[in-house]
């Protein structure tokens, strides 16, 4: 409602007609017809960005120019599984770190030393400040010599590969089979530790947006 009234202009001497001014339910109204308009704008933007990345996709999967909306985006995560499915497959044998916790320990035996036994093992987990001093204290007990060690990073992942040896070749173990496996163990053990370490307690993983990641260990 616009209510007017009279006021005295000093300049001119006489009464004047005042501006107008908007009742309470008129500002109301013009409010909501500010944020209604408001509104609009910003779905009308959301709307813009998502054809935007709709026609994005559209050029990144073949023969997509008529396919709807949910066809598209089908085919896009069948793309992108793909595309998982090939990297894994390009990387094996490669140091990179995976999404799995995963402890791995494998023995073989250089012939040309004469049959000198080596342990292969890995540990990929979330980086955390501790997690190198972890490992390196872990590993000091263990009554191995080291040979290598390697370390790969993607991300906030990391993976360690170490080479460890037993002075003794196969032919000097009393019981040898016995012996290699307590050895095994002894490894798995160690680095299974620093895992469970960081899984119980997740403030040491500021980086990573899941808390708790899947556990693999294998014995090769």
């Amino acid at each position: 409602m616009v209510s007017q009234a009279l006021m005295l202009d000093a300049e001119k001497g006489e009464l004047v007609k005042a501006p107008a001014r908007i009742g309470k339910k008129g500002l109301s109204e013009a409010k909501d017809l500010g944020a209604l308009k408001s509104h609009s704008e910003a779905e009308r933007r959301r709307r813009e960005r998502i054809n935007s990345h709709l026609a994005t996709l559209r050029g990144l999967v073949p023969c997509a120019e008529k396919m709807d909306k949910a066809t598209l985006l089908a085919a896009v995560i069948s793309e992108i599984k793909d595309l998982k499915k090939n990297a894994l497959e390009a990387c094996e044998g490669l140091l990179v770190p995976m999404d799995d916790d995963e402890v791995k320990v494998e023995t073989f035996f250089d012939e040309s030393e004469g049959g000198a036994l080596y342990f292969k093992a890995s540990i990929c987990c979330d980086y955390r400040p501790e997690l190198l001093s972890d490992i390196r204290n872990a590993i000091e007990v263990l009554p191995l010599k080291m040979m290598n060690a390697e370390i790969s990073t993607l991300g906030s992942r990391l993976k360690t590969e170490f080479v460890f040896t037993d002075r003794r070749n196969k032919n000097g173990l009393e019981d040898a089979d016995q012996a290699i496996q307590l050895l095994t163990d002894s490894i798995h053990q160690t680095l299974k530790s620093v895992l469970e370490k960081g899984s119980a307690s997740p403030e040491y993983s500021p980086w990573t947006t899941l808390s708790n990641k899947r556990m693999r260990v294998n014995f090769l």
